[in-house]
């Protein structure tokens, strides 16, 4: 019997991804560029089509937005064209569980006829750019995709990301794609539009992205932390862009930008806050969540014997001087056969992971260290120090 033959031919190819991350204010000010080059691109010489998406609690706050947009549109008539007037969404995370939503913009986009060259433009927080920027990677196999956050959080870690997604079957973001934006324009503007609450919320990826990228960002969020809290315009507009800037170059050059692999880097303190997202509804804002996972990570790296005793307590001390509350009764639930809920988040992160629990600690602040195990003891014994110290006031 002859053995059958076997030829493999390996298809091989590199795919380059460029794009801007601009940082303005008054984007749609009919003297302002910004948005009228990004869209020109290379293509000087054609007019751009495309559709705008907003926030709903966007257009609440800032009331004259949809006017200005169409005012900037037809002040560059010559370059930029809106294909239909602006579309008001609802925002916020439940955006990301409306299956009736997103066959909404599809169908936006079907009755607008965008090609592969147009452009959808979304304004609003985190969850409203997910969903639309599923929406565009999936219409015509994608079409451009032009991000312009209007958070805190979205403009310092998500905004400036190459992922999209929705939440399904229980699980957030269990639909997406990898598809890198056309550009990210960020107006800080928007910033003071935002309730407290929110602005404090995505100051929580700053943390995050300090403590397992550089100390000396740290470092500086320590000593501005009052001007912080008191949400000085200088102060903000520098933590925004040196977090989206440390972002970036973890995307950039930490070699798994598409996260082929298991380590998650930038998802230290997730595990966690994700499964606290869900069991509390949401109510819990995506930043707040985080904070709390940044701590009890940041207390298990200390009992595990990575981290140096005492620096969980000054972790937790700046994350309290910023205005984080670090606990929530979530954290004590159990199911119904007893178990910790919390822990279910560690499950999830594995399937999310590709199979391999690969969860991100502390080693020194500024230095994130890669482990494959959490010793379930050792997670109730940091939620136990969280319990007792909830009342505590920052110093």
């Amino acid at each position: 019997m002859t053995t059958p033959m076997t030829d493999t031919v390996y298809q091989s190819f590199q795919v380059p991804y460029r794009f801007p991350v601009s940082f303005t204010s008054g984007l749609f000010k009919p003297e302002n560029p910004t948005f009228r080059d990004t869209l020109q691109g290379r293509d000087a010489g054609k007019l751009h089509r495309f559709v705008c998406i907003v926030d709903d609690g966007v257009a609440e706050a800032c009331p004259t937005l949809l006017e200005d947009i169409q005012t900037y549109v037809g002040t560059h008539s010559k370059q930029i064209q809106l294909a239909r007037a602006p579309v008001v969404v609802p925002g916020g995370e439940s955006v990301k569980n409306d299956d009736e939503l997103r066959e909404h913009l599809h169908q936006i986009v079907v009755d607008t006829r965008l090609d592969r060259h147009a452009y959808v433009v979304a304004i609003g927080g985190g969850a409203l750019l997910d969903t639309v920027g599923f929406v565009a990677a999936t219409a015509h196999r994608g079409i451009r995709h032009v991000r312009i956050p209007t958070t805190v959080l979205a403009q310092n870690d998500s905004g400036v990301g190459v992922k999209n997604g929705v939440n399904r079957y229980g699980q957030k973001n269990y639909l997406g794609t990898f598809a890198p934006p056309y550009a990210v324009l960020n107006d800080y503007d928007f910033i003071q539009a935002l309730p407290d609450r929110d602005k404090i919320s995505g100051m929580a990826e700053a943390v995050k992205v300090a403590l397992i990228r550089d100390q000396c960002f740290f470092d500086w969020l320590e000593k501005h932390h009052s001007k912080l809290a008191n949400f000085d315009a200088d102060a903000m507009q520098y933590m925004i862009r040196r977090c989206a800037e440390l972002h970036m170059h973890q995307i950039g050059h930490g070699g798994d930008p598409f996260e082929t692999g298991s380590a998650r880097p930038l998802d230290f303190g997730h595990w966690a806050a994700h499964r606290l997202e869900t069991l509390t509804r949401y109510n819990l804002r995506h930043g707040e969540a985080v904070a709390i996972g940044l701590a009890l990570d940041s207390r298990y790296s200390v009992l595990a014997n990575h981290l140096s005793a005492g620096a969980d307590e000054r972790i937790c001390r700046l994350l309290k001087r910023l205005g984080f509350n670090l606990w929530d009764d979530a954290l004590l639930s159990k199911n119904e056969a007893n178990n910790w809920n919390i822990l279910q988040g560690l499950s999830d992160f594995k399937e999310h992971l590709g199979g391999e629990l690969c969860i991100t600690l502390l080693s020194d602040i500024g230095t994130g260290v890669e482990v494959h195990q959490m010793d379930e003891s050792r997670i109730l014994n940091a939620i136990d120090w969280l319990d007792t110290r909830k009342l505590a006031v920052a110093a």
